[in-house]
């Protein structure tokens, strides 16, 4: 196997549609966790108001804080524009015409 590598039995060359691929399920992933980090971040929101949680209020703001930090953080890390623009598909139409 002279000039190739071996990476744990998997295949990093050749054909586009494998890279295409792989790409687009690791994008998947990516929406997916992202989608679980909105959703502890919804879950916080609500945590926020409950009565009964006032006491840790502090905690549970620190805590929000810090996973909205990691949200845009990550988004920014794997480029996730569609989540983040307000009005991503407007400006692609004026830009067709």
């Amino acid at each position: 196997m002279k000039g190739h590598k071996h990476h744990g039995g998997r295949h990093h060359g050749g054909g586009k549609h494998h890279h295409h691929g792989a790409q687009t399920f690791r994008r998947g992933r990516a929406l997916e966790f992202l989608e679980r980090l909105k959703v502890k971040r919804d879950t916080l929101k609500r945590q926020l108001e409950a009565a009964e949680l006032q006491e840790i209020k502090p905690i549970v703001q620190g805590e929000l804080k810090a996973l909205e930090l990691v949200i845009e953080e990550y988004t920014r890390h794997f480029e996730i524009h569609e989540f983040t623009e307000p009005y991503p598909e407007p400006e692609r139409e004026e830009e067709r015409s």
